[in-house]
């Protein structure tokens, strides 16, 4: 397939609960599926030679959840590494993480510092997890630092400018996303990537995530390729 001009991925992974209790199971059981389904993006991304794939895992939000699902959720991040990175190293995945790691469980932080470090020089594509991760809370941070820098006379205020902003956020290293995909056929953005997201072209899916397949990425990239995408410039046919 032709992947056109797609560099970044991103995707919100929405459905894992309402899919376990269609089954009858408990939300956890939906999570621990959902994993399965990461892996169909990663291997989806490679086929297609997207060099960035985003997922927003967990956001600032979701700490409002029941603790007891929280708290399931951290521990199958440290096991879903685990049982991964052998897939990391044979695949050349790079992996990193944007997001609040402030808020988190030390071992939490410790796993993702691990990975980071044995995939650093991985060169085949860069997984980021957006983890204890909210747009609005990233562009907050990054204008109190801005702030900060001004008061101290290190910044100058008639410099601010949209790069200079971009240069402060959690993705101050990453292109913006291309393509953002959201399952569970809810049609909004959840705080997700927002900056960046501006002219991302947006494809909403009714499966639930833990049924996502390589397939689906194909298919949602088969639809991006018939989008004109003017960034508010004329196209061809105005």
């Amino acid at each position: 397939m032709n992947n056109k001009d797609i560099e970044h991925i991103g995707i919100i992974m929405d459905g894992n609960g309402r899919w376990a209790k269609k089954l009858g199971k408990e939300r956890n059981f939906g999570h621990k599926c959902g994993v399965n389904s990461v892996e169909e993006a990663i291997n989806g991304c490679l086929d297609l030679g997207v060099k960035y794939l985003t997922l927003y895992t967990f956001s600032t939000e979701n700490n409002n959840r029941p603790q007891s699902e929280v708290s399931a959720l951290m521990d199958l991040s440290i096991s879903s590494i685990n049982e991964k990175i052998n897939l990391f190293i044979e695949k050349k995945v790079k992996f990193s993480v944007i997001g609040d790691m402030s808020k988190l469980d030390p071992a939490v932080v410790d796993c993702f510092h691990w990975i980071m470090e044995e995939t650093k020089d991985n060169d085949a594509m860069t997984l980021i997890i957006a983890m204890n991760y909210s747009s609005r809370d990233e562009i907050v941070r990054a204008v109190k630092v801005m702030a900060s820098e001004v008061i101290l006379g290190t910044l100058n205020i008639d410099d601010i400018n949209e790069k200079m902003i971009s240069n402060y956020l959690d993705t101050k290293n990453l292109p913006d996303p291309d393509l953002i995909i959201r399952t569970g056929g809810e049609f909004r953005l959840s705080n997700f990537l927002l900056w960046q997201a501006s002219y991302s072209e947006l494809i909403f899916l009714d499966i639930l995530w833990p049924d996502f397949k390589k397939a689906d990425l194909f298919a949602a990239v088969e639809e991006y390729n018939k989008r004109d995408r003017r960034f508010g410039k004329l196209s061809n046919n105005d």
